[in-house]
């Protein structure tokens, strides 16, 4: 049930893992996307203006957590790679531990912080209690998100990245059911998309949790590895917890470009939320590419393979370049077409906001598939910390544009966030990997 890695072509191993991650990752996007359709077509603008003005406190909050159990798995990658069971199941279990103390800790914090957050976030008056009604259900859904995630985290850290793709494809199929049912049938308003969302996560994290338990012999936990230790524990918030801020750091910078977005009105709130979602949907093979590489380093790291770092983010690069090339003819193609999917309404107005924003993020994948795939190697190798400046870097180029570039050139400084938060993040990453690496090299030697 585990792949090792650490051993054959790069490239197909890399191809071979991102595939699973990558359907994975449209399932996961079907959570998101059947709520916009359903909110967009039965409840109207404003409800779906409402849902998505909460996208960037949502991707603060859940990135966070997300990124904390992604960096739980890399020890246990490392670990795997090195062939040190013991070690690696009490990293498990005291991931585990921390994910209790971290989900009870998260959401009653934040929770209670909601109102005020989304007054800060000038969310228009006529949408803020479609925002609020949805985030809360959201946020006190966040036990399921830490359960999914680190079982999914760790089973994908072995080298099984197809069987949490199952599960998800479960979960999906029960999301989409509710939100017809509590929308449709029950009438629950914007209510209903978050609590089928919670749900289906839940689902999905305990289908992971029963799999992992019953189909994983190396996962089998004696009651002396599932003590809690201070020295794994403080090794796992190590991880953890720069992945985590790394991504609400970047979050910051979102609330700021939402902001300024708010600013313009619920129609381009509505323009910019479709795109969003297009963008989220059809960027997953650049996503998954790079995520991938967090496990493949990981592994290689704890056999000693160096070598096999480098040769397989050079090839997850060349290949994202390809992919990304391709993603930006179909949006210039297709991208009014798709705006439509996720609006009650064919407003000219509208539509050419969401065009023109999926134009010029799409312009600037190529520049995503490097943030991705050096800052996914850089973790594995072990050195999470970088991800926080290059979150850093990615907030102060998205505050740029929502407070300098915005007022000097309107709604394009808004369509341009992305690509200068993704130049300034490679800026970064690029030189940071090569550090890395020297710094790995000598301690090798």
């Amino acid at each position: 049930m585990t792949k090792d890695m650490t051993s054959g072509n790069p490239l197909k191993l890399i191809i071979g893992f991102a595939i699973p991650m990558f359907l994975g990752m449209l399932f996961q996007q079907f959570y998101s996307m059947v709520d916009t359709v359903i909110v967009g077509k039965f409840l109207g603008v404003g409800p779906l203006a409402g849902v998505g003005s909460t996208s960037s406190l949502n991707f603060l909050v859940i990135g966070f957590c997300t990124g904390v159990c992604n960096g739980f798995a890399i020890p246990v990658s490392q670990m795997f790679g090195a062939k040190r069971d013991s070690e690696l199941r009490r990293f498990v279990a005291n991931s585990a531990w921390l994910c209790v103390i971290f989900s009870v800790v998260i959401t009653t914090a934040i929770v209670a912080c909601c109102r005020p957050l989304l007054t800060l976030m000038h969310t228009p008056e006529d949408i803020f209690a479609y925002a609020y009604v949805y985030i809360v259900i959201i946020f006190l859904g966040i036990p399921t998100t830490f359960l999914y995630n680190v079982t999914a985290a760790i089973i994908r850290s072995l080298g099984d990245s197809r069987s949490p793709v199952v599960f998800l494809a479960i979960a999906s199929g029960i999301n989409i059911v509710l939100d017809i049912v509590f929308i449709v049938a029950f009438h629950m308003g914007v209510a209903g998309p978050a609590l089928a969302t919670v749900i289906s996560q839940g689902i999905s994290g305990l289908l992971s949790l029963f799999y992992m338990k019953k189909k994983f012999e190396i996962l089998r936990i004696s009651k002396e590895e599932w003590k809690m230790r201070g020295s794994y524990m403080k090794t796992l918030c190590y991880m953890g917890i720069p992945m985590g801020l790394q991504y609400s750091v970047t979050a910051i910078g979102t609330l700021v470009i939402q902001a300024a977005i708010n600013g313009f009105g619920s129609m381009t709130v509505a323009g910019v939320t479709a795109a969003q979602r297009i963008n989220a949907f059809i960027s997953c093979p650049i996503e998954a590419i790079g995520a991938t590489m967090a496990p493949y380093s990981g592994q290689n790291m704890g056999a000693g393979k160096l070598d096999r770092v480098g040769k397989g983010l050079r090839d997850a690069s060349l290949l994202g370049f390809v992919i990304s090339a391709v993603l930006f003819v179909f949006v210039l193609l297709t991208g009014k077409q798709l705006s439509l999917l996720f609006l009650d309404t064919a407003d000219a107005q509208v539509v050419a906001y969401s065009y023109q924003f999926l134009v010029f993020t799409a312009a600037g994948y190529c520049l995503l598939v490097l943030v991705n795939t050096v800052r996914f190697t850089i973790q594995g190798m072990g050195f999470s910390v970088f991800a926080i400046t290059s979150g850093v870097l990615e907030m102060i180029a998205r505050s740029l544009a929502g407070l300098v570039v915005v007022p000097l050139i309107g709604y394009t400084g808004i369509c341009l966030a992305h690509p200068m938060a993704w130049i300034f993040a490679d800026a970064f990453l690029i030189p940071a990997f090569f550090y890395c690496k020297k710094k790995i090299v000598g301690l090798y030697k």
